[in-house]
C-alpha cells in the first residue's frame, strides 16, 4: 500500500517540484508551500548528469532554528563539492529540500516528497522524533537516509537504510551525569518534554546513569511538560520544593530560555544542564543573563586544533556565515550537516552507482576524516564516535571547558 501512495504522491509532487533557484550567497528556506524544492546553492547545469540528495531537515516550527543550522552546513558542503564521480561520469549534486517542519505527521510528506523528487540518498533530521517518524518510508522505499543530529537510538535501530555521523543520546546522557557527578552534585531533577523522542530518551538515560553514579535516592523530582507550553511555573516550583544541585533540561531551541528565565525568576539556584540543542546563540540571547552557567554537551568546539579538516572547514564556513547574515559562530550541528554530505559523496563515489541500495551498502565501508572526528558505521548504522565535548556559558558566549571521552 506504501508503495502504492508513493507513486500516487510522486505524480502530485512532479507539479510541485518545479522551484527557481537563487543566487547561493543567500540561500534561504524552500517556501513555505513547498514540501520539496531545490535548494539555491545547487542549481544543475542544463543537460548535464545530475545526482539529487535530499535535505530532510525543520526549517520552521519548534526546531526550525537547529534545523537550518545543519542546511547551511550541508549547503556550504555543497558549495565545497558540487560534484561526484560515478564510474567515468562526473555528476552534478542537486541538493532537494524538504521542510519537516519539526512535525512528525509532516515529517512523513516531507520523506515522500524526497522519495517522489528521486533522491539517491537523504541527510537528515534535525531532531529525533521526525527522523523516527521518517524512517519507514525511506527503508520502504529502499533510499539511504544520513542523520546529521539525531542522537536517539530508535533513529537507526531495525532500520538498515538509516546511518549517522553524531553520537548516541545513551553516550551524551552518561557523559552528562558523569559531569554532574564529578562537579560535586549529590541530587538532580529532570525536566522532559511528552511526546519528544529526544528530550524524553536523553532525559531517561542521564537519569539512570545519575542514579548509578550516586545513588538510588539521587533525582529528586521528575517532571515533564507538553509541546508549545509556554509557562513552567507550576512544574518548576514542585523543583524547587525538593532542592536539587542540578537540573538537566533537554528540550528545543524555543523551550530553554522559558526554562532558564522562569526557573531563575522563581529563586531556582540550581545548575542547569542540557543536551546538544541547547548550543544555538538564540537561547543566550533571549535568556540574557539568566543563561550564565547553562551547562551541556555538544559534537564539535571550534577551537580544537586537533584535526586539520576541521580547521579549513572553520574558515571557509565563517565567511559563508557571515556573507549569508549570520554570526560567525559555528554550530556544532553545522559541522555534522557537512560531514553528513561526506558520507553521502564517499558512499557514492564508492558504489560507482547512483543506485540507492548500491550507496546503502557503501556507506557500510565508509571511513574518512571529518570535521566533527573519523567517521566510519557500526554495524547498526550508527557513528563510532566516543567523544563529547563540554560547554558552559560565560559572559554571554558559550565556553569550551573538556573533552570526555567514554570511561572518562
Amino acid at each position: 500500500m506504501k508503495r502504492v501512495l508513493a507513486i500516487v504522491l510522486s505524480a502530485v509532487m512532479a507539479l510541485t517540484l518545479l522551484a527557481g533557484c537563487g543566487d547561493n550567497s543567500t540561500p534561504a528556506p524552500a517556501p513555505a508551500g513547498d514540501n520539496a524544492a531545490p535548494a539555491a546553492d545547487a542549481a544543475p547545469a542544463a543537460g548535464g548528469d545530475v545526482i539529487k540528495i535530499g535535505v530532510f531537515e525543520p526549517q520552521t516550527g519548534e526546531n526550525g532554528g537547529g534545523g537550518l543550522q545543519e542546511v547551511y552546513g550541508i549547503r556550504y558542503a555543497n558549495q565545497q563539492f558540487p560534484t561526484v564521480k560515478v564510474g567515468d561520469k562526473e555528476y552534478k549534486i542537486e541538493l532537494v529540500e524538504a521542510d519537516n517542519k519539526s512535525d512528525k505527521t509532516e515529517a512523513v510528506t516531507a520523506a515522500q516528497s524526497l522519495i517522489s523528487a528521486g533522491c539517491s540518498v537523504i541527510l537528515g533530521s534535525y531532531g529525533s522524533g521526525v527522523s523516527i517518524a521518517a524512517g519507514e518510508i525511506f527503508s520502504d522505499a529502499q533510499v539511504p537516509a544520513i542523520g546529521c543530529s539525531c542522537t536517539n537510538p530508535q533513529v537507526t535501530l531495525g532500520n538498515d537504510f538509516y546511518y549517522r555521523v553524531c553520537f548516541l543520546d545513551p553516550f551524551q546522557g552518561t557523559v552528562m551525569a558523569n559531569y554532574a557527578a564529578q562537579d560535586g552534585a549529590k541530587t538532580a531533577a529532570v525536566i522532559t518534554q511528552l511526546g519528544d523522542d529526544y528530550s524524553s530518551g536523553l532525559g531517561n538515560f542521564f537519569k539512570n546513569a545519575f542514579v548509578k553514579l550516586v545513588g538510588e535516592d539521587s533525582i529528586v523530582a521528575e517532571e515533564q511538560f507538553q509541546t508549545n507550553q509556554t509557562d513552567f511555573k507550576a512544574i518548576l516550583t514542585n523543583i524547587k520544593a525538593a532542592n536539587p544541585d542540578v537540573i538537566f533540561a533537554p528540550s528545543s531551541i524555543a523551550t530553554a530560555p522559558l526554562i532558564i528565565k522562569q526557573a531563575r525568576e522563581l529563586g531556582i539556584t540550581a545548575k542547569i544542564m542540557a543536551g546538544d540543542t541547547w548550543e544555538n546563540g538564540s537561547i543566550i540571547e533571549n535568556a540574557g543573563a539568566d543563561a550564565e552557567g547553562v551547562t551541556l554537551s555538544t559534537f564539535f568546539d571550534e577551537g580544537d586544533t586537533s584535526n586539520a579538516v576541521a580547521t579549513d572547514f572553520i574558515k571557509g564556513f565563517k565567511e559563508y556565515l557571515v556573507a549569508n547574515g549570520q554570526d560567525e559562530i559555528i554550530p556544532a550541528v553545522s559541522a555534522l550537516g557537512y560531514d553528513a554530505y561526506l558520507a553521502a559523496v564517499k558512499a557514492i563515489e564508492t558504489a560507482g552507482s547512483t543506485d540507492p541500495v548500491a550507496i546503502r551498502d557503501a556507506l557500510k565501508g565508509v571511513e574518512f576524516e571529518g570535521v566533527t572526528g573519523a567517521i566510519s558505521f557500526d554495524e547498526n548504522g550508527d557513528a563510532n564516535k566516543d567523544k563529547a565535548f563540554i560547554k558552559v556559558v560565560e559572559n554571554g558566549q558559550f565556553k569550551f571547558l573538556k573533552t570526555v571521552s567514554v570511561g572518562e
